[in-house]
């Protein structure tokens, strides 16, 4: 319900009665977003609200001929909205999706890793490509850390899919399909490609992080399932291109078409799901925006609350600050006898938003942290451990009878179990930051049973094709656990109103674990490399092919 001006005029000529003036570092204290009045009756008194806002004005096109006056709104008592439901668990679906297309365009690059042996014979490419992708990655989760306040969340993962999709299509129609390129240049262009991926993906994999963090708990277990699906998706597909298709050079290109429209369902995916009611809701009330908070979601106006309690005789605004009534303006508020009307002049209307600022930024990610810091720990170190590993050293293993099939079943083995890891992920249990710290030190014991797999070069120690399998295997379903359990319970562990700067962070640390990761993994193919400088001369063995 809405008052006329000259009803209100009427009312306060009847029974003003004036006060000291209030200073203009007390009216800013009235400054609250948010729209609301409700007025409930005691026994001795009454108490009511009234919320004035003034709208934000566009600067070049509104500025000039919109009043500088505000808006008296009287509104109901609020009603709860129906929390919406996921019917069918489409969302929880499209999410799983989402999980698959931030991961899927990077696997779809190193999982072919017979044809790039083949193509790239002697090189290190497998390696160069781990190491390109989590360089550039750290820069941008870094960056999107940055921006989370700054861009909004549906431009940071569009951009994210445009940059990861790109690549694809470039790769597998010049240098795959057309074979445009030198061995020399193809190499370039890939690592560059992986770099474009690596961008791409991340920013998209961190905003879905902190999209997460205001949904419920189920989703981002949903999200990280979908990480460990898109490895599965990739290396089935791998192997039946393979098995269906002799030609090396047409099964590749049907295996990067295959990527390419998953990537592009995924993507058609998020933009139907961002409209829907069940993530609007959410999202909104993460944010304070919320219909059952009372705010009107068509309102964009900056404006302020009071709750005036006669028998108190105090006024209350809306950030928690009380004034005593006999401190009441005559600029601006007048206050009526009994305490029935309270009445106000609106703040000016041009109003500016402007970015935090870089002391802010950076107090409110230490505040997260400290609250987190297990949490970051434990995933930095878990996929530290498994990127020392995973797919670098694992791509090196080799096997007479086996031959280029063995390191595509041990990348297959170990993107099955990482999927289970992640399914078991989401079987309730509390675990303390100190725990999942523990046990994802414990991890460690991998690399020197991996080592062993491969050293000595000629006639390594577990030379079988079994241990590999197996220790993939253990090692995929403890990376899909005590990887995804921290990513989980730390947004549960803030604020709504910081979940998503909260997912963001932890997206922090796993980037510079998957760094530390492949750092040490550079290490240990230098170790295990047969013969020395085998890295060093990457592209030396080429030289004949086109360099």
């Amino acid at each position: 319900m809405y008052t006329s001006g000259a009803e209100l005029g009427s009312v306060a000529a009847e029974r003003r009665r004036p006060g000291p003036a209030l200073t203009p570092d007390d009216r800013d204290i009235w400054r609250d977003p948010g729209r609301m009045g409700w007025r409930e009756a005691r026994d001795s008194g009454v108490v009511q609200s009234y919320s004035f806002d003034s709208y934000q004005l566009e600067e070049e096109e509104m500025s000039k001929d919109a009043p500088e006056r505000g808006v008296l709104a009287l509104s109901e008592p609020d009603f709860e909205e129906p929390i919406p439901d996921d019917r069918y668990h489409g969302i929880y679906f499209a999410m799983l999706l989402a999980g698959v297309g931030f991961l899927l365009p990077y696997n779809s690059f190193i999982t072919d890793v017979d044809y790039l042996h083949h193509k790239f014979e002697g090189t290190s490419i497998v390696f160069d490509m781990s190491l390109t992708y989590i360089l550039v990655a750290l820069m941008a989760v870094i960056l999107n850390n940055v921006l989370v306040e700054r861009l909004s969340l549906h431009t940071r993962i569009t951009v994210g899919y445009i940059f990861a999709l790109g690549p694809l299509v470039f790769v597998s129609v010049f240098d795959v399909w057309l074979e445009k390129f030198t061995t020399r240049q193809a190499y370039i262009i890939n690592l560059v490609s992986v770099g474009v991926v690596a961008f791409g993906c991340t920013v998209q994999q961190s905003s879905f992080y902190g999209y997460m963090g205001m949904l419920p708990k189920r989703y981002t277990q949903g999200v990280m399932t979908g990480e460990s699906t898109a490895g599965v998706i990739i290396s089935l597909s791998r192997i039946f291109t393979k098995l269906l298709i002799p030609d090396e050079r047409r099964n590749t290109l049907i295996f990067f078409l295959v990527s390419i429209s998953m990537e592009m369902l995924c993507f058609l995916l998020h933009l139907l799901v961002r409209r829907s009611r069940f993530v609007r809701y959410y999202t909104s009330l993460a944010q304070g925006k919320a219909a059952g908070k009372g705010h009107d979601p068509r309102d964009n106006g900056t404006g302020y609350r009071v709750h005036h309690d006669v028998t108190a005789e105090e006024v209350r605004f809306g950030n928690g600050v009380t004034m005593p009534s006999d401190r009441q303006t005559e600029e601006g508020v007048d206050d009526f006898g009994g305490g029935t009307y309270v009445r106000f002049d609106a703040p000016k209307a041009n109003v500016r938003k402007s970015w935090p600022g870089l002391r802010d930024m950076i107090f409110h990610r230490y505040v997260v942290s400290r609250v987190i810091w297990a949490y970051m720990l434990s995933i930095a170190v878990t996929y530290s451990i498994t990127l020392c590993l995973f797919p670098g050293l694992e791509s090196e293993i080799r096997n007479p009878t086996l031959g280029e099939w063995l390191p595509i079943l041990i990348m297959a083995t170990f993107n099955m179990s990482d999927f289970v890891g992640k399914i078991l992920a989401a079987v309730p249990y509390d675990w303390s930051g100190g725990r999942l710290l523990f046990f994802s030190c414990l991890r460690v014991v991998f690399i020197p049973l991996f080592v062993m797999c491969v050293y000595p070069a000629r006639a390594p120690t577990l030379s079988h094709p079994a241990w590999p399998c197996l220790f993939s295997l253990l090692m995929g379903v403890t990376n899909g656990y005590f990887g995804s359990v921290p990513m989980i319970q730390a947004a549960g562990k803030v604020p709504p109103e910081q979940r998503e700067l909260a997912g963001n962070t932890m997206t922090v640390s796993y980037m510079t674990g998957l760094m530390v990761g492949s750092a040490v993994a550079y290490a240990a193919y230098s170790f295990t490399a047969p013969g020395s400088g085998t890295r060093l001369q990457t592209l030396h063995p080429l030289n004949a092919t086109g360099f």
